[in-house]
C-alpha cells in the first residue's frame, strides 16, 4: 500500500463486514442497465450523453443515506466513473472521505472471443498509466473479469494464468486485484468447471509471495461451502461472489449459504430502483436492497 488512505482501506477490506456493490458497468451493458433503471435509450444521442445518464443514476445510488460504510464496504468503478465528480470530489475520493466505501477499479477491455470453452481479458496496452490514474485518487484495488462456460481444463487454466498475470502487474503498482474468473451460471458443466478453477486457483495462489495479496470473485458454487480453501487462504483478503444473472432473492439464498464469502452485486443490487421513483421511495428501496445483501454476506 502506498498512501495512509490506501492502509485504512486495507485494514477495513480485512476486518469489516459487509459487501462491495458492483457500480462499474461500461460502454456495452451500460444500455441495459440504464434500461432497467427507467432510461429509455431514446434519453441519450451518443456515448456522452449515455455516461452522464448513468453517473446520475450512480451518483444517486452512492449519495443516498442507505450507501454507507456501515454495509457497503466498497464499490467497484469504470474509468469513466472515476474521470467524474460527485459533490465537488472525485468519485473514488468521495466514497472514501464521505461515505467510508473502499474504492475499486474495473480494468479490464472486455473480453475475447470464445476458446477452449473460456474467454480470456482482451490486451490491455494503457494498464500501467491507468493504474497510476488510479492510484492518484486513492484507488484501493482494481477488477477485471473472464468467462468461463465449458470444463475444459486448457481454457481455465489460461484464464487463471492470465488474471494471475496480470493481477502481479496490478500487485507491483501498489494496488489490489480482484481476480474475476466468472463460471457462466448456465453453463452445462458449472459444477464440474468450478472443480477445474478451484484447482487453478490454488496453484496460482501458492506462486504469491507473502507481499502478495489479492482478492477472488467467484460465481455462486453448486455445492455450499465450495471455496473455503480460497477463503481461508493467507494470500486472499476476501472471497466476493457476483450475482451472474441470479434475481437477488436467489443470489442472496445462495450466498447465505457460503460462511465467509461476502456479495458483489451488480443487478441484484439495482434490481427495484429507478428513475422515476421519489427520493423517499428510491432511498427506501434502496435501504431494503442493501440490508438484505449485507445480511447474506454476513453469514
Amino acid at each position: 500500500m502506498t498512501t495512509q488512505a490506501q492502509r485504512d482501506m486495507l485494514t477495513k477490506v480485512v476486518n469489516e463486514v459487509g459487501f462491495i456493490a458492483a457500480l462499474d458497468q461500461s460502454g456495452g451493458s451500460t444500455p441495459k442497465a440504464l434500461k432497467l433503471y427507467g432510461v429509455d435509450e431514446s434519453a441519450y444521442a451518443n456515448d456522452e450523453e449515455m455516461f452522464s445518464c448513468v453517473h446520475q443514476m450512480r451518483t444517486r445510488i452512492i449519495t443516498s443515506p442507505a450507501f454507507d460504510g456501515k454495509r457497503v464496504l466498497g464499490a467497484i468503478l469504470f474509468e469513466n466513473t472515476l474521470d467524474r465528480d460527485i459533490e465537488g470530489l472525485s468519485s473514488a475520493n468521495y466514497l472514501w472521505q464521505q461515505k467510508n466505501v473502499v474504492p475499486f477499479l474495473k480494468v479490464d477491455k472486455g473480453l475475447e472471443d470464445e476458446l477452449n470453452g473460456a474467454q480470456l481479458m482482451k490486451p490491455m496496452p494503457g494498464l500501467d498509466e491507468l493504474l497510476a490514474k488510479a492510484n492518484a485518487q486513492n484507488v484501493f484495488g482494481t477488477k477485471m473479469r473472464s468467462v468461463v462456460k465449458l470444463a475444459n481444463k486448457a481454457g481455465i487454466d489460461a484464464v487463471v494464468e492470465q488474471q494471475f498475470a496480470v493481477g502481479k502487474q496490478i500487485i507491483a503498482a501498489g494496488l489490489v486485484p480482484i481476480i474475476e474468473p466468472e463460471v457462466d451460471i448456465n453453463s452445462p458443466e458449472k459444477a464440474e468447471a468450478e472443480a477445474l478453477l478451484k484447482a487453478a486457483l490454488l496453484e496460482q495462489l501458492a506462486s504469491l509471495s507473502g507481499e502478495q495479496n489479492v482478492m477472488l470473485k467467484l460465481t455462486l458454487p453448486e455445492s455450499a461451502n465450495f471455496y473455503q480453501e480460497c477463503i481461508a487462504h493467507p494470500r486472499v483478503l476476501k472471497v466476493v461472489a457476483l450475482s451472474g444473472g441470479y434475481s437477488r432473492e436467489v443470489a442472496n439464498q445462495k450466498l447465505s449459504e457460503n460462511v465467509g464469502m461476502i456479495a458483489s452485486f451488480s443487478r441484484a443490487l439495482t434490481e427495484g430502483v429507478s428513475a422515476q421513483q421519489s427520493d423517499e421511495d428510491f432511498n427506501a428501496t434502496l435501504n431494503s436492497t442493501i440490508e438484505t445483501i449485507y445480511a447474506a454476506s454476513a453469514t
